[in-house]
């Protein structure tokens, strides 16, 4: 089986949900005889991507591709799947991948299965399994064909056990002469207010209804300035308009993956818990000893988080 990694890049810095990807590639490497294979749009990140155990990392230098643009991607991944004719091609699981690999699916008539968590490989059908019904549910879907494109959801995996091993590098012509001039890309996107992208953040502060109205909303802030985090929330403080829904964290919002997770006054709803399970540490303040965030949580904090937040917050 031969497997492509896409890798995500903006500003010359790679997406972390493309090495979480990456990961996910290497352990189907360990599992069956698998070559994979890593390929960049960006030639600054070539000498950063061959320290990770591959069999090669492709650089495909072309100027349409220093910006995002869905067309010029999706001719330059057809024509890199023609060439290479992979079983699987995965990628993480962004706003971009959403937007423009479905359209590769259709040109390429082969099936995508995205947003996925994990997969399984009994030695003859290779399945997924991705959560449904706002992650009340998981459904497996197993390949019977021996194409497909995969997304793997922020948090699946850790980069923490991505394996290092010199790769060789490679270079590969495309020609984007046919692609129309139809898209003019304008500022790029941002997935919350600000300009702050919360799936690339090393430490969030998240609040919940637990915070009991807006004007303590400032109590999170402030700690979250000493800590240099980003502000995240669980829906029902967006649905009451204390804070915009760029800032949601969970199944109908954004799904993160931080160094750090502050869980204050989240009790832990299954739809809230889906977006930030994948923290590598949580610490929850909460007054309920039995509020479900205490499941999954490494430090657990019982108490009034308006009175533990402003002498936490001294101290630091």
């Amino acid at each position: 089986m031969k497997i492509i990694v896409f890798i995500e890049s903006s500003n010359d810095k790679i997406h972390s949900v493309s090495l979480e990807a990456l990961v996910a590639a290497q352990k189907l490497k360990h599992d069956s005889d698998t070559e994979v294979h890593i390929i960049t749009f960006d030639k600054k990140l070539v000498n950063q991507l061959s320290e990770y155990k591959a069999n090669s990392v492709i650089c495909v230098e072309n100027s349409n591709l220093h910006q995002y643009n869905p067309l010029c991607y999706l001719e330059a991944l057809k024509q890199i799947h023609s060439k290479l004719n992979p079983d699987i091609v995965i990628f993480g699981h962004t706003y971009e991948t959403r937007d423009w690999v479905p359209r590769l699916s259709a040109k390429l008539d082969i099936p995508f299965i995205s947003d996925c968590t994990s997969y399984n490989d009994s030695g003859e059908l290779l399945s997924f399994n991705r959560p449904i019904y706002q992650a009340k549910l998981t459904q497996k879907l197993s390949l019977t064909s021996n194409k497909a494109l995969i997304s793997f959801q922020a948090g699946s995996y850790s980069t923490d056990d991505l394996e290092f091993e010199n790769s060789n590098i490679e270079n590969l012509d495309i020609d984007l002469s046919s692609v129309p001039n139809t898209i003019k890309p304008g500022e790029k996107f941002q997935e919350s207010s600000g300009g702050v992208d919360l799936t690339a953040a090393d430490y969030i502060v998240s609040v919940g209804r637990g915070i009991g109205k807006e004007e303590n909303i400032p109590l999170a802030q402030n700690f979250a300035d000493k800590i240099k985090a980003q502000i995240g929330s669980s829906r029902p403080v967006v649905d009451a308009g204390w804070l915009d829904h760029s800032r949601q964290i969970g199944s109908s919002g954004q799904t993160v993956s931080p160094k750090l997770y502050f869980a204050l006054g989240i009790s832990g709803a299954i739809q809230h818990l889906v977006g930030m399970k994948g923290s590598k540490q949580i610490i929850a303040i909460n007054k309920d000893p039995n509020a479900p965030i205490f499941e999954i949580a490494d430090y657990a904090v019982i108490g009034d988080l308006l009175e533990i937040l402003p002498k936490l917050t001294d101290n630091l």
